[in-house]
């Protein structure tokens, strides 16, 4: 099948190289012309413009967008005048559910069909394939089976769940899945987003407890403004946190990619030097938060890991400036300097 992409940094990259191996022919472009040089190397069709790129696709037209959601209805805008009825137009990045709703309500008036999908796997998705999570009309995303299929993991090594009841009609075991209408592919990896925030929290959280295990071996200050640490002879760890990482991956109930992917980090360098711990956030876990609160649903694991993500970027600093300086006025409390 044909497919074009645009948008090619590491995930469009990647998709399209896997798509290739697969024999699908794509033809590609992105603003940088080194990046649609080496995918043409490869074997895909380059263009140097959004016109170029159009001209080159057969009718129906499926254009996949692999670009940030800042910039997604811009390029959208401009290919639109260069489409016709059927076409269709793929965004496989993290666009918010709404501009997804909106976006295929307006583009079936011009006969251009529109289908959201959220995809997870990473810099890892071209070996390991794309969990794809869909939304659109069910027809249209029918027929971008082909593409999906390619871009999945499949079923692979991972059994079915041992109380799934075998569905001819679902592709879910394939790793890609039609969630609904128009926005529920994104509504699914914002969830996920969500999801992925409160696990890598649990593990940083843990590890740092790990990590402070020795606190009683260290010298404290006998002061007002420091807390006494009742049974220092409770704490006198050295724990090797590559070791810890190492074995939680064999037989515990919390294995995962993403400890597999922690555990790497630490055996490559375990202070973790080369990170400032200033984590950001795109957008998923907050629209995550934003539902949840519509829906009345509680969620204090995912809201503490999203608050978590604005703390490590000092966007508390003026808090506890305030903190300190109520402490200060009621009583006479002097900040500690920094370690």
């Amino acid at each position: 099948m044909q497919l074009g992409m645009v948008g090619l940094g590491r995930m469009g990259n990647y998709m399209v190289q896997r798509l290739m191996r697969d024999g699908h022919e794509c033809v590609v472009y992105d603003t940088k012309p080194e990046s649609v040089a080496d995918l043409v190397a490869k074997g895909a069709v380059g263009s140097a413009s959004l016109e170029e790129f159009v001209s080159k696709l057969s009718r129906p037209r499926a254009v996949w967008l692999m670009l940030p959601a800042a910039i997604t209805d811009k390029v959208i805008a401009q290919l639109v005048p260069l489409l016709h009825d059927d076409d269709i137009i793929v965004d496989g990045g993290n666009s918010y559910y709404h501009d997804d709703i909106r976006r295929g309500a307006e583009l079936i008036t011009k006969g251009i069909h529109y289908v959201d999908v959220g995809t997870s796997g990473g810099v890892f998705g071209l070996e390991r394939g794309y969990c794809l999570m869909i939304g659109g009309e069910k027809g249209i995303v029918q027929s971008l089976s082909p593409i999906f299929a390619s871009l999945a993991p499949g079923a692979g090594s991972t059994p079915p769940s041992a109380n799934r009841a075998p569905d001819p009609n679902s592709t879910a075991e394939q790793g890609y899945l039609h969630c609904g209408a128009h926005g529920a592919g994104h509504f699914v990896k914002m969830v996920h987003n969500g999801i992925e925030y409160g696990l890598m929290a649990a593990y940083a959280e843990g590890l740092n407890i790990l990590k402070r295990a020795n606190i009683g071996a260290a010298a404290h200050e006998a002061d007002a403004e420091t807390a006494p640490l009742s049974h220092p002879e409770h704490y006198r760890y050295d724990f090797n946190l590559q070791d810890v990482a190492e074995v939680w991956r064999r037989g515990s109930v919390i294995t995962s990619w993403l400890l597999d992917l922690t555990s790497d980090a630490l055996h490559a360098d375990p202070a973790l030097m080369k990170f400032a711990g200033r984590v950001s956030d795109s957008g998923e876990g907050r629209w995550t938060i934003m539902a949840a609160i519509d829906e009345s649903v509680p969620t204090p694991v995912l809201s503490a890991a999203l608050y978590g993500r604005f703390s490590s970027r000092d966007n508390d600093e003026f808090a506890n400036k305030v903190l300190s300086a109520m402490r200060a006025g009621f009583g006479g409390h002097v900040e500690k300097p920094k370690a």
